[in-house]
């Protein structure tokens, strides 16, 4: 599940229009969201509020297996619409499985003009939270330079780190520790089209380049909505989703991207290259033909992702898919060329609805949730059932919900070869946050 510090960055990039799913970084979102969920250790607790849409603070404690806490402030030059945690749609406090909709060129707030000047300020937002009683603090600067240019601050302050032996102590047995100090800037520049990172990170003065190319049409604006034409052409073009139908094949977009990364405290470097197949939300047929042309099935929502580090000699393939309304699967293989080591683990996602009497899980038919939001109600979601498996040995299960206006996190890992010890960590997280 989110934290309240993600759900308020995410609003903020959706209210000034950034799309952060464009980033080569986030290429594997869709299937890290089945295989590699955030299962909780210990006891959290978690209180936030937000008494207007500019400004917000979060509480957060740790009562085991040691007690500790933070403090968080969070504030934005624009108005955010932050939901009560009672009121909020659970899909979007929730990592999930999606396929993503078409990349577009992103977006911006009107100009505001007056007496012939230009008055309105660049988007901002400003994080900043202490760790009590380690004394680190973190935070973060993002900061909007032009409709397709983004900048980002990011900075940790760990007093810990200047004492290498207080620093191992306190790391023993926390794997939420933090690292050492550093200071990280990023510039982001996405055109739809095309989106590249330039990156530096101070504590290893690392320079770092991404860059993600998607190929097809880019989403079409309202104003161009082919709701509007007759017809399945557009401008005399074919679409990408106009393609002839083909027996037995996925229809969808293509992304490829790569990264490249040099340390000059370290004299090493690195490199990476990523693709990624996705089906187009509604290929078949598109979104226009639907009340004019008899429909065709509809494919399942997939997204297929291939990475591979010659350097290091790691390949990752996965395929993640919704084979019904309230059921994703996923298979993710990893090797390396040089040791052969492996691993192949297998995850799913199961969206658990009230009953209604009829079957809880239902064939997938119609259109896929692409955007992640498009309807307003939860349908009578209670919760969601991750589970993962591995050839590791490691099992990871974990159920998320909502218990009148707290959203809970309830999860437990284990580990098959453990022998005495087959439970590695068990853990519950509450969630509370109000909005006026």
């Amino acid at each position: 599940m989110f934290t309240f510090t993600s759900y308020v960055l995410r609003n903020y990039y959706q209210a000034t229009g950034w799309n952060e799913d464009n980033l080569y970084s986030n290429l594997t979102r869709s299937s890290t969201a089945i295989l590699d969920f955030r299962v909780p250790r210990g006891l959290n607790f978690c209180i936030s509020k937000s008494p207007n849409g500019l400004f917000s603070t979060t509480y957060s404690m740790n009562a085991l297996p040691s007690l500790n806490g933070s403090i968080g402030y969070i504030f934005t030059s624009c108005n955010l619409n932050i939901l009560r945690s009672g009121s909020v749609r659970f899909k979007d406090v929730v990592d999930r499985f999606k396929v993503y909709d078409q990349p577009r060129i992103p977006e911006t707030r009107e100009e505001i003009w007056l007496g012939g000047k230009r008055v309105d300020t660049k988007d901002y937002l400003l994080y900043g939270r202490m760790y009590i009683p380690s004394g680190r603090l973190d935070a973060l600067y993002s900061v909007r330079l032009s409709p397709t240019f983004q900048a980002v601050v990011a900075a940790i302050s760990d007093p810990r780190s200047n004492n290498p032996a207080l620093s191992s102590r306190s790391t023993r047995g926390n794997p939420t520790a933090p690292g050492p100090s550093n200071l990280m800037l990023s510039l982001q520049q996405d055109t739809g089209r095309w989106c590249s990172e330039y990156t530096w990170s101070a504590d290893d003065a690392m320079f770092g380049f991404r860059v993600l190319r998607n190929f097809g049409r880019l989403h079409l604006d309202s104003e161009e909505s082919t709701d509007e034409r007759p017809s399945w052409r557009i401008d005399g073009r074919k679409r990408v989703d106009e393609e002839e139908a083909m027996e037995g094949g996925l229809k969808g977009r293509l992304s490829a991207g790569a990264e490249i990364y040099f340390s000059a405290k370290e004299k090493s470097a690195g490199v990476s290259t990523g693709i990624r197949f996705t089906t187009l939300p509604d290929a078949t047929p598109p979104s226009a033909a639907i009340g004019r042309h008899e429909p065709r099935p509809s494919q399942p929502p997939s997204t297929i992702t291939a990475i591979f580090n010659p350097m290091m000699g790691h390949i990752s393939t996965a395929y993640a898919a919704r084979v019904s309304r309230d059921l994703s699967v996923c298979s993710r293989f990893d090797f390396n060329i040089y040791s052969y080591e492996s691993e192949w683990a297998m995850g799913a996602e199961w969206w658990v609805r009230r009953s209604l009497g009829g079957a809880a899980i239902q064939p997938f038919v119609g259109k896929s949730d692409a955007s992640g939001g498009q309807n307003a109600k939860d349908d009578g979601i209670q919760g969601v059932v991750k589970a993962r498996i591995s050839t590791n040995t490691d099992i990871s299960l974990m159920w998320e919900g909502r218990l009148r206006n707290l959203l809970v996190s309830l999860g437990v890992v284990s580990d098959l070869a453990g022998g005495s010890k087959p439970i590695r960590a068990i853990g519950l997280e509450l969630s509370y946050f109000s909005s006026e």
